[in-house]
């Protein structure tokens, strides 16, 4: 087992890992920029290292000063948490050529999967359905607009190294759709230095079912059963359970099977995400998958009890996994909701700034993930979400009761957030019936 960890992340995963690594005796260091020096994570981590400026492309996504934090510290591995540097299979290269483990997959599959046109055709040769779609990037307008009448309006333009919503634009006519290229593929450029995108077909009123995997380097290859992640607002997720109410016994053994050949494919190791959509007649396709831990792994461990943290630490560790599938068991049923510091009333408006006041939900089956605390000032340079609230409750209609008792309990004072908006979602009478798809935040507003 690893001695010391570098964290090469902020807010509340940074946390997170910490304190996964404080119970498995581990020392931490984490590297942080100037605008997240007073940050709860940077106090509760053993060792912390200043590597610029605030802006991410400065500080967080410098994979140099990352490494040299990791070499004058002796961290024997570097946990990438989700965003930043997580998903970069040079980075993972890089640490692997310093002797530094990267905790996460090896550069071969981050590069599989990255790329999410690829991992489309890998998908295609082992029988993982797939929605219909171009059979690699695409070159120009012309032959996007080929694609689009070959396989029909509506169609959606994505990103191949995207993710996190970034990179993607649905298009339903002939100009929409030149348009939609134009865009997805600046933006895809701006957000992940590769302008590539491919184009499917829009599967209308879709839900979306992820599934997390769990893979040690000796071949074992486990699912910890779905999330339901329908709940988004352009294509940023916003409340996640587990179960989804819209699986039968039978097409979650199906969909689990589909994620674990998905895995094995391209000899996947460590925690990664294999993600679906389900269309209305409860057929599912392949949409791509995410090579790291997931913002929504907390309503996992709740219903499983399966540290996912740890394991992924431990499978990078050269461990084997201490379970197979049969052993995996579900109880109860989970839901996070984000919490962002946004402003609801105003087009969910960033709201940066300083909290005056906090009171943070407890009591029975609560779960708070944050990093934030009375008199710290959320920075204007990074994403908006603050904390996740998880609940656990005996069944779904309990669940959902307490995330609402819980809600009410958070209070935040001096910056604006989305607790109420979350609340009236709960509240809301197709969200309590599970009758949701991914455009219900767009039919709410």
């Amino acid at each position: 087992m690893f001695s010391k960890i570098l964290i090469a992340n902020r807010g509340e995963i940074a946390l997170r890992i910490i304190r996964a690594c404080k119970e498995l005796g581990i020392k931490t260091v984490v590297v942080f920029s100037q605008a997240d020096k007073d940050a709860s994570f940077v106090h509760l981590a053993d060792e912390g290292i200043c590597i610029g400026p605030a802006p991410s492309n400065e500080s967080y996504l410098k994979m140099e000063r990352i490494i040299a934090a990791a070499e004058i510290t002796d961290s024997e591995a570097i946990h990438p948490g989700y965003g930043f540097l997580a998903e970069n299979a040079d980075f993972a290269e890089i640490c692997e050529s310093c002797n530094i483990k990267f905790i996460g997959p090896a550069p071969s599959a981050i590069k599989a999967m990255g790329d999410k046109n690829n991992a489309r055709i890998s998908m295609t040769k082992v029988g993982v359905p797939i929605v219909p779609g171009s059979k690699s990037n695409i070159a120009n307008e012309k032959e996007a607009l080929k694609i689009a009448h070959d396989i029909g309006f509506p169609v959606i333009i994505k990103a191949s190294a995207g993710g996190g919503g970034k990179g993607m634009r649905v298009a339903h006519t002939d100009v929409a759709l030149t348009n939609a290229y134009l865009t997805a593929k600046t933006e895809a450029e701006k957000a992940f230095g590769n302008p590539d995108v491919y184009i499917e077909k829009f599967i209308e009123d879709p839900r979306h079912i992820e599934f997390q995997i769990l893979a040690d380097e000796y071949g074992n290859v486990v699912h910890l059963g779905e999330r339901e992640c329908s709940i988004q607002r352009r294509h940023q997720k916003l409340i996640e359970e587990t179960p989804s109410p819209a699986l039968t016994k039978e097409l979650r053994e199906k969909m689990g099977k589909a994620a674990i050949l998905a895995a094995q494919t391209v000899n996947y190791q460590n925690a990664g995400t294999i993600e679906f959509i389900l269309d209305k007649n409860k057929n599912f396709y392949f949409i791509e998958m995410n090579t790291r831990i997931q913002v929504e792994h907390p309503i996992t461990e709740e219903v499983t009890g399966i540290d996912i943290i740890k394991e992924q630490i431990k499978i990078a560790a050269g461990e084997k996994l201490q379970f197979k599938q049969k052993d995996v068991t579900f109880s109860g049923h989970a839901i996070e909701c984000r919490i962002n510091a946004e402003d609801p009333q105003k087009g969910f408006r960033p709201s940066p700034g300083k909290i005056i006041n906090i009171h943070l939900p407890g009591g029975p089956g609560v779960r708070i993930d944050t990093y934030i605390y009375s008199d710290f000032f959320i920075p204007t340079f990074y994403d908006s979400l603050i904390a996740k609230l998880i609940v656990k409750a005996q069944n779904r209609q309990e669940a959902i009761n307490r995330m609402i008792r819980a809600l009410d309990e958070f209070y935040v004072e001096g910056v604006k957030t989305t607790i109420d908006f979350l609340k009236m979602i709960m509240k809301n009478g197709d969200f309590q019936k599970g009758n949701y798809s991914t455009n219900f935040i767009e039919r709410l507003l």
